[in-house]
């Protein structure tokens, strides 16, 4: 049976806009076709004369508040007076897509369990030209509790906002933020649009322009996220993050469960930063040394090649330090699967955490971090790992057409498209060289697939972790140096890629945390052209991301 299409109530909240932009945005509303809408605005007492005049005139439904009360006040007005199944949420001067509530309802048709839709949008410039567009991941939980990514174009069923309480009093600035964590709250299905449905405007006086526009909306951020923090029993605090509009989220760990670090190891030497060094020693002294997380223990599987000074000078630094050491000989051939497998097996920690031998903790906490991650549904935790020079090796995986580290070759702090290594967030995957897990997780999966011995098991690994309900998070409060191909051939053999494919069939064409609107096989997050109303970037000769 044909079902009947959604009603929508646009909701704009108005406040002294520029006039010209308010009569776009009406225009935007207004030029929907073939979708059942009505525009439910509340002028919020503006001041400007000309705003009242233009609303009177537009031949929608305005309601003129006497004073001033905020955007909480006046989106309370509008929820109160929609009579739609569903709410859209359009601020003053951004403008809906030609055709964006036909697309909603095309999509909810498609997804009638949702109770909260999402769209990518863009950025309507100052000089009225389209630009920047946002291709969002799908529902991302974590991600959005450490920013609202969400942001436009959202449409709610509005049984579903009322039911939770609308809009709360006291979270002008944060206001939507605070709605979707409380969604998430109540266990609501989010669903997302690949799509550009909503121009968000670069007025001056907005935080599509700068951010620090509005202060108080970040202050008012922090307490809406500590208070869903609060609410969802998470023990944790929030503070502002790295860049504007991001938070940090300080998850306690009590340190009560010990942490097995597994290393395996030939025992190779190398130069780094001009000095020779034994790359295992290296790394188990760091952490040793620098982590501020205290149970632990090392588990080092050390392949016959590994030199007998080697193994004497690993036991000295463990008992310096005072830190447990379990030796597992593994005479076989090198099989990075098999040796791990070996090594957790001879664990004795509640946790498990993975480390490649050319690594050097960087920062202290690290352990810390990824071990207050491991609750609930969480399967997997992975860090920031960096080459020698600084730059990223390691930002996530990426399974978008094919498995790739994320963001490959980024230097210093630089936050990323959408900030994204500037927050703790949703992967499909995390590689191996620095991921924890638990030790009953491991088990339940059955370990790393040993059929494939150098390349990939992380991968298989990752994907066994989601296949069974659970998540992987990806922290840039983790870090590690990483002087990856120090010691092995980073070439994957053709079988590695035929298993891998094979195996896994539907981890490859589109990754739920990338974008389809994102070229495949890239890991930078580059469009592919026409998918927006902004011109596409284009890579030039330097390899530089410039405008098409």
């Amino acid at each position: 049976m044909k079902s009947t299409p959604p009603f929508f109530s646009v909701l704009t909240t108005v406040f002294n806009p520029v006039p010209e932009h308010l009569v776009a945005c009406l225009r935007s509303v207004a030029d929907q076709h073939d979708a059942t809408f009505e525009h439910v605005i509340v002028d919020d007492a503006s001041t400007d004369p000309n705003v009242r005049a233009l609303l009177d005139a537009a031949g929608t439904q305005v309601i003129h508040r006497a004073t001033n009360g905020g955007i909480v006040a006046a989106s309370t007005d509008a929820l109160a007076a929609a009579g739609g199944e569903w709410v859209v949420l359009v601020d003053h001067d951004d403008e809906l897509a030609a055709g964006a509530l036909a697309t909603l309802t095309a999509f909810i048709a498609e997804h009638p369990e949702a109770h909260v839709v999402y769209s990518d949008h863009d950025i309507i410039r100052p000089d009225g030209r389209l630009a920047d567009p946002v291709f969002k991941p799908d529902f991302s939980p974590e991600r959005l509790r450490q920013t609202n990514y969400i942001t436009h174009l959202v449409a709610i069923r509005r049984a579903t906002l009322v039911g939770i309480g609308g809009f709360r009093e006291g979270t002008d600035g944060a206001q939507d933020h605070d709605v979707l964590l409380r969604l998430i709250e109540a266990g609501h299905e989010f669903a997302h649009v690949a799509s550009v449905l909503l121009h968000w405007r670069q007025s001056p006086r907005s935080v599509a322009s700068d951010p620090t526009n509005k202060p108080t909306a970040f202050t008012a951020g922090v307490m809406v996220i500590a208070d869903h923090l609060q609410r969802s029993g998470i023990d944790a605090t929030v503070e502002p993050g790295a860049f504007a509009g991001i938070y940090r989220i300080r998850r306690h760990e009590t340190g009560e469960r010990r942490v097995s670090v597994i290393v395996p190891t030939i025992g190779s030497t190398g130069m780094v930063w001009a000095q020779k060094r034994t790359f295992v020693i290296d790394a188990v002294l760091s952490l040793a040394q620098h982590c501020t997380y205290r149970r632990l223990e090392f588990v080092v599987v050390a392949g016959d090649a590994t030199a007998p000074a080697v193994v004497d000078e690993l036991q000295h630094l463990c008992r310096t330090h005072d830190v447990p050491l379990t030796l597992v000989p593994f005479g076989e051939p090198f099989n990075f699967s098999k040796a791990i497998n070996a090594g957790v097996a001879a664990s004795t920690g509640e946790l498990v955490l993975l480390l490649n031998d050319d690594t050097e903790l960087v920062d202290p906490d690290s352990v810390a971090v990824m071990a207050a991650h491991l609750h609930g549904d969480v399967g997997a935790v992975g860090a920031k790992l960096l080459y020698a020079d600084g730059t990223l090796q390691h930002g996530g995986h990426v399974y978008h057409a094919e498995f790739m580290h994320a963001f490959v070759g980024w230097g210093g702090d630089h936050p990323g498209p959408q900030r994204m290594l500037a927050i703790e967030r949703e992967c499909c995957g995390v590689t191996a060289a620095a991921m924890m897990t638990t030790r009953d997780i491991f088990d339940a999966v059955g370990g790393f697939p040993e059929d494939l011995p150098l390349h990939f098991n992380d991968v298989d690994f990752c994907l066994k972790v989601r296949e069974s309900g659970r998540r992987i998070i990806w922290t840039p409060h983790a870090s590690w140096f990483h002087f990856e191909g120090r010691t092995r051939s980073r070439g994957a053999s053709m079988h590695e890629w035929r298993r891998a494919a094979q195996h896994w069939p539907d981890g490859m064409p589109h990754d739920p945390y990338s974008n389809p609107n994102l070229a495949p096989k890239r890991s930078d997050w580059l469009e592919l052209p026409g998918r927006s109303g902004a011109p596409p970037y284009v890579i030039d000769a330097d390899g530089v991301k410039r405008w098409g």
